[in-house]
């Protein structure tokens, strides 16, 4: 699949789960690798000065299936 905002797009792997709100998408933001912050507004909150990280509307698309897409996470 690929996540998409106004601006850019990041392919990414879902997992469905009953356990958050519908309409909600979690993608971790710590690591490198998962190019969520590409996704997320560059602004800093004007009180603490830091990046709006933790909201940010995108679109859910499908994606070409490879077989790397495939394979369980470790």
């Amino acid at each position: 699949m690929r996540l998409r905002s106004r601006r850019g797009a990041v392919p990414a792997r879902a997992r469905l789960t009953g356990g958050i709100t519908p309409g909600t998408v979690f993608m971790p933001f710590h690591f490198a690798e998962a190019a969520a912050n590409l996704l997320t507004h560059a602004a800093l909150d004007p009180v603490a000065k830091i990046p709006e990280y933790k909201v940010c509307a995108v679109a859910v698309e499908p994606a070409e299936v490879t077989s790397a897409a495939c394979e369980e996470p470790q």
